[in-house]
Formats: structure tokens, C-alpha cells, sequence
């Protein structure tokens, strides 16, 4: 079986990241809520893996490092938990993890504008910066999980007002490329941690900077102030309701030593790849691309002669190829695009060149069918 689905979840992880992962499990107590010996251990180990996020993403302090079960769980809180007053500017190119938040918020009353793309089919940042005028928060995708298209989070930042905070959605750019929040300006960065990150599933994480101040959107115990029965106003306790996901947590900071040497390698293998396949699918007849080279392993794509889901079930039974066809939960993004669903190819640095000729041969066999 050839994995090509790593924009969903990542297909390999390093044994050093299995072999935390299952030390957790069989040595596992609950971090923070007793005071025994492998309780207390545990919680230091939590506690390192905040401080290897915080260093590897440039966030202000571990404390604002939150731990969460999935990047969809750390948006929810940003942008659920963000209390903004004022209107709030977001891209047609976002994943549902952002767009139905967003909805919920409109549906409640607030004012949600979106970016459209530009003609290359990247964000129109020219266009975000008009919208972002008088608004609260930005948000927005470090890198399109549909085409794999980034925009220049450097000069969103510069374009848009001071005040204005910076979210940003990293699930297909964090593992792949150095990311600092505090050179960027991003005041919450939401990050997967079973992708590029390399951790296990039911990991994931939300920094934020210090002039930002997410209220809890979940509550229960947290170790902490039992006496009390509001949450408590510290972080990162005041973001993290019931037992944390010990293994995952380890994994995921695992995860995040092991890229820490290794990160540019890797990005330029991903791209390396990336680019043969985008070279090779130029010359299947009726293929129509919709990805450019990008170093987050996505070549988005539509057969002339079927659907994206056809596709997809072909490659996995007939060729024993793993793709993702349809919308990819970003409808908009589609919408914008002119698609009704593509084939995505989402390669790791962990596959290899002999991988990419065999799909590029079973490609061309079903574009001739």
C-alpha cells in the first residue's frame, strides 16, 4: 500500500515517536491531579513538551501553550473562546474547522467577512487588508489543504491594522516549515499534531501570544482550584477541562525534538517530491492541476473522463494507492476554484521517488479508461 493521504493524517512516524508514545502508555497516570510519584512525573512531562512547543514555534511561554485533541479543537477555542467585538475577516480558503466556527458566530450575530482568491488562486491579501479595517481578529490558513497554496503571513500582518490579532490555522503547514509566532506577529497559531508534526492522532496544540486571552469553551475539573467553581483565570488551566491525552501529548512534543534538526531536510525532500509529481501529472492527457510546487506535499487535481471519488476508490483498489477525492471540507475553497471535488496527492518526506512513477503510471492508465 502506497500512503499519499498525509494532508489528513500523517502515514509514517519516527520510532522515536512510537516509542514515547507507548512508554506513556504502559507508565501513564493522570498529569496534575495527584500528588504520588508517577503523577507528578507525568506532569513534568507534560510540562516539557509545552516548553519544546513553545521553542519551536516562538510562542511567549509554555503556560500559553494549550494542549487540544485535534487542530479543529484548538480553532474552536480561539475563535469561540475570543470574545471579539467588531466585525471578523476570514478566506473563502479555509476548512470547515474555520468556516462553521465562523457560521456559528454569524448565526449569533456577529459580522463575518471573507477574502476571495486572487487570480493565481492564492488568498488576495490586497483585498484581506481593505476588509481587515476596524475588525477585531484575522483569520486564516497557513497553508491551503486543498492546493497547498500559502499566503505571505509576513506581509498580512504588516497590512492589516496593529490591533487586529492574527490567528492562524497551521494543520498542513506546521512540521513542514519553520514557523515563529513572534517574527510573524500571529497571536494564536492552531496546530494538528498527527500531521507534519509526526505526533499520533488526538494530539494537538493552541499558542497564543500575550494580548491574547481566549476564554474557555469547554469546563470541568482541571487539577487546580477545585474549591472553585469557575474555571481558573491561569493559563494554560484555564483552556484544559478533564484529563489530558497523555500519550498523544508525549508524542506530539516527540514529535516536535525530532524536526527541530531536521525540519529544512525534510521540506526539501516534501518539495522535491511534490514538484516530480506536479511535472509528471503535466503530461497525463485530460489531467487539469490545480496545486504549484509547495513544500507541504499537496498536488491537487481533476481527471477529465471522472469524478474526484471514483478516482480516489480506483487508485485504492486497483492500484493499492492511498488519495483523498471530494471537497476536502473547504466547500468555498471548491466553490472558488470552480470544482466540484479533486484528487488529492498529499506525499510525506518519508515516501520516495519509485512511489511517485508507480502513481503517475496508474494516472495515465486512468485517464485512458
Amino acid at each position: 500500500m502506497i500512503y499519499f493521504d498525509n494532508a489528513a493524517t500523517g502515514g509514517y512516524k519516527p520510532d522515536c515517536v512510537l516509542s514515547a508514545a507507548a512508554a506513556a502508555m504502559k507508565n501513564c497516570a493522570n498529569p496534575g491531579r495527584s500528588g504520588h510519584a508517577l503523577s507528578l512525573a507525568c506532569a513534568e512531562r507534560v510540562y516539557a513538551c509545552r516548553k519544546a512547543l513553545a521553542s519551536f514555534f516562538g510562542a511567549p511561554s509554555p503556560e500559553r501553550v494549550v494542549f487540544t485533541k485535534n487542530c479543529t479543537e484548538a480553532l474552536n477555542i480561539a475563535i469561540l473562546g475570543g470574545n471579539f467585538r467588531g466585525r471578523i475577516v476570514s478566506t473563502v480558503a479555509e476548512h470547515n474547522s474555520v468556516l462553521r466556527p465562523l457560521q456559528h458566530l454569524e448565526n449569533c450575530g456577529a459580522e463575518v467577512v471573507l477574502a476571495p482568491l486572487a487570480a493565481d488562486g492564492g488568498i488576495d491579501c490586497a483585498r484581506l487588508a481593505e476588509l481587515s479595517e476596524g475588525a477585531a481578529a484575522v483569520i486564516v490558513t497557513l497553508a491551503s489543504n486543498v492546493t497547498g497554496a500559502a499566503p505571505d503571513i509576513a506581509r498580512i500582518r504588516a497590512d492589516i491594522p496593529p490591533e487586529c490579532l492574527l490567528i492562524c490555522d497551521g494543520a498542513q503547514a506546521c512540521g513542514h516549515r519553520p514557523i515563529d509566532m513572534g517574527a510573524l506577529g500571529i497571536d494564536a497559531l492552531a496546530v494538528a499534531g498527527h500531521k507534519g508534526m509526526l505526533g499520533i492522532q488526538g494530539s494537538g496544540a493552541l499558542l497564543f501570544s500575550e494580548r491574547f486571552n481566549p476564554s474557555p469553551v469547554t469546563f470541568g475539573g482541571t487539577g487546580s482550584e477545585s474549591f472553585n467553581l469557575n474555571m481558573p483565570d491561569f493559563y494554560p488551566d484555564r483552556l484544559e477541562s478533564g484529563t489530558l491525552s497523555f500519550p498523544a501529548i508525549v508524542s506530539l512534543g516527540e514529535g516536535a525534538l525530532y524536526l527541530r534538526s531536521r525540519i529544512h531536510e525534510m521540506r526539501d525532500r516534501t518539495l522535491y517530491l511534490t514538484d516530480l509529481l506536479i511535472n509528471g501529472l503535466h503530461s497525463v492527457r485530460g489531467v487539469k492541476l490545480m496545486s504549484r510546487p509547495n513544500e507541504y506535499g499537496i498536488v491537487a487535481f481533476s481527471f477529465g473522463n471522472m469524478q474526484s471519488e471514483e478516482a480516489a476508490y480506483l487508485l485504492s483498489e486497483e492500484y493499492s494507492i492511498c488519495v483523498r477525492g471530494g471537497l476536502h471540507c473547504a466547500p468555498l475553497m471548491h466553490e472558488a476554484l470552480g470544482s466540484d471535488g479533486l484528487v488529492r496527492v498529499s506525499v510525506s518526506p518519508f515516501n520516495n521517488q519509485r512511489e511517485v512513477d508507480y502513481f503517475l503510471s496508474a494516472a495515465e492508465k486512468l485517464a485512458d479508461m
